[in-house]
């Protein structure tokens, strides 16, 4: 017998991502439900070979559907995520709703799988902030191999991980670029992105580091180790789809540039591409669409002990959202977590 899924927020990025990549991984579902706000309802979105219709959320019934896969906004799962848990089904949040609550396991299945089983709590699952996911999946073996101190690191985000309203924006902004139109500003951006970069993301806070840049301190230390220091820069770059990051590390103990390649290769979910020559190492760009983490330029730090420095590029959509959502889904059915009791009845 398969599972009924619910995917929330069905025609945004990360939803149509998640349907995509249900289908894709053959996930056992006898079915798949699109949900989403009553503006969007009666839209058509794919899955796999067919399409479905959205159906609103407001009045869709949780009693018999296993897992829900949401992606509608932080506002949106505070609202309805306790409400979903407390019928049964099993909530994979992929907002920051509840990321940071004690009784809410926060997920990287390479990572930290084994705390997937706290979810009994509150029936929810967090899923990671996207430039976290990537970070902790390159930096979980190295911490093994050396124990990590220290991380500085500086994220190159696309604009995807915005919505699709901010792919909207970069796009009308670089054609207005090019055919000397009106560069409309004030949209999703605070500055013009097209052809600019903005050392910004999510708001300001009182110590002047932005909430993104926290959001990557608190979601490591939660999943990786509470006694890592880690320092951020989140800039938006105008990329459509990939988020890129130059990552310092310090460990306590020496860890080899080639020590440190070869534990990365056999980690899992991770791609080592870092040939030192033109072109040897990964772009965001190539990384759209894929499911890896991609590290390149793995080298030494001479300026501190124990130190290295390396690229991290994966596609936010993917890994960064919609991926770990539904490789989370799978612990649940692989260490058969579901309660399948409601379904028998």
């Amino acid at each position: 017998m398969g599972y009924k899924v619910a995917v929330v927020g069905a025609t945004g990025n990360v939803g149509r991502e998640m349907l995509d990549i249900l289908a894709e991984r053959a996930f056992p579902a006898d079915e798949v439900v699109a949900l989403a706000s009553r503006r969007s309802q009666g839209q058509e979105v794919s899955y796999g070979d067919k399409t479905l219709k959205v159906k609103t959320l407001d009045t869709y019934d949780f009693t018999d559907t296993d897992i829900c896969l949401m992606s509608a906004g932080g506002e949106a799962s505070k609202e309805w995520s306790p409400r979903i848990g407390q019928q049964g089904c099993v909530v994979i949040d992929n907002s920051s709703a509840f990321r940071y609550d004690a009784d809410v396991p926060l997920i990287v299945p390479e990572v930290n799988a084994d705390a997937v089983v706290g979810f009994t709590k509150r029936n929810i699952i967090a899923n990671p902030n996207c430039s976290t996911a990537q970070l902790v999946v390159a930096l979980k073996p190295l911490h093994e191999a050396a124990t990590i101190k220290r991380v500085v690191v500086s994220t190159y985000q696309s604009v995807s991980g915005a919505g699709k309203e901010a792919m909207d924006e970069l796009f009308n902004q670089t054609r207005a670029v090019f055919t000397a139109g009106e560069i409309k500003q004030g949209g999703k951006f605070t500055k013009r992105i097209a052809f600019n970069v903005i050392p910004h993301i999510d708001v300001f806070m009182e110590d002047g580091y932005t909430k993104e840049e926290w959001k990557m301190v608190a979601e490591t230390k939660k999943m990786l180790d509470p006694k890592i220091k880690l320092t951020a820069t989140a800039v938006r770059v105008p990329v459509f789809i990939g988020h890129a990051e130059a990552v310092n590390i310090e460990f306590e103990r020496p860890l080899s540039a080639e020590k440190a390649t070869e534990i990365l290769r056999a980690a899992p979910g991770v791609l080592v591409i870092d040939k030192r020559e033109n072109g040897g190492y990964m772009t965001p760009h190539e990384a759209a669409g894929e499911d890896a983490t991609y590290i390149s330029r793995i080298r030494e730090d001479a300026t501190v002990e124990n130190g290295l420095n390396l690229w991290c590029v994966s596609d936010n959509l993917r890994k960064g959202a919609a991926l770990n959502a539904v490789q989370i889904a799978e612990i649940l059915v692989n260490r058969k977590l579901l309660n399948r009791a409601k379904r028998a009845a």
